[in-house]
Parts: C-alpha cells; sequence; structure tokens
C-alpha cells in the first residue's frame, strides 16, 4: 500500500467585516425573540395545567409551577447568554478572526508524509470568499 486517505479536522474562521457583525447581530436577536415567544408558549401551558387541576391539590399546583419554572429558567438563561454574545460581538473589532466551527477533511498521505503538517489547517474567510489556508 503506498498511501491513505485519512479524515482530519479543520477549522473554519472568518474575518469579521460589518457585512458579518450585522447578520451575527440579526442571528442573535431572531434567536432571543423564539426564546421570548417559547417563554409566553410555556406560561400558557402553565396556565392551562393549573386550571386542569383546581385550587385544591397543592402538591400537583408546586409539581406544575417546578416544571414550568425549569423550561422558563432555561430560556430565560439562554436569552441572557445570547444577549452576552451580542455584547461582546458588538465589541469586536473588524477584522478579527472568529472561529466560526470546524469540518472535517480527507487528506492522502503517502510514506514519507509529515502527518502533523495535517493537523491544524485552516480555512479563514472573508464574506465568504476563502481568503487564506493555513498550516
Amino acid at each position: 500500500m503506498d498511501s491513505v486517505m485519512v479524515k482530519f479536522p479543520m477549522t473554519i474562521k472568518a474575518k469579521l467585516t460589518e457585512k458579518l457583525r450585522t447578520t451575527m447581530l440579526e442571528d442573535y436577536r431572531n434567536r432571543i425573540n423564539q426564546a421570548q415567544l417559547e417563554i409566553q408558549q410555556i406560561n400558557i401551558q402553565e396556565n392551562r395545567a393549573l386550571n386542569e387541576v383546581g385550587e385544591e391539590n397543592q402538591e400537583e399546583i408546586d409539581m406544575i409551577h417546578h416544571h414550568f419554572g425549569i423550561e422558563r429558567q432555561k430560556r430565560e438563561d439562554f436569552i441572557a447568554q445570547t444577549e452576552a454574545e451580542i455584547a461582546d460581538t458588538e465589541k469586536l473589532v473588524l477584522g478579527a478572526e472568529i472561529v466560526q466551527g470546524t469540518t472535517e477533511r480527507f487528506v492522502e498521505l503517502k510514506k514519507g508524509d509529515n502527518v502533523r503538517d495535517q493537523f491544524n489547517v485552516e480555512v479563514v474567510v472573508e464574506d465568504d470568499v476563502i481568503i487564506a489556508i493555513r498550516s
């Protein structure tokens, strides 16, 4: 066997432009709006559940409040985290490189290749156009 195909991780980074910042902020705000809608739905479901139980079963009422409180808190925590991400994004300097994610790539390795050269490969994009490939 002279060669083998191997899967390696690859990092995707984006150079921050005003267009990217605007897109990111819009996405964060959409996520917040969705979480707020979910909180409204949770409140409606909680009220329905409470109306079905009636006032005489305090233990069940407490369980309902607890259950829906946990779900509501998850969304509130998400909103707070997303608002912090908005603040961080607004502070970033144009031109900064932001990790967008990772993916995998296939590389043909042959006898004599330096395998270390295949790790830590990055692709840098600016407004969806590749501007650099680094290893």
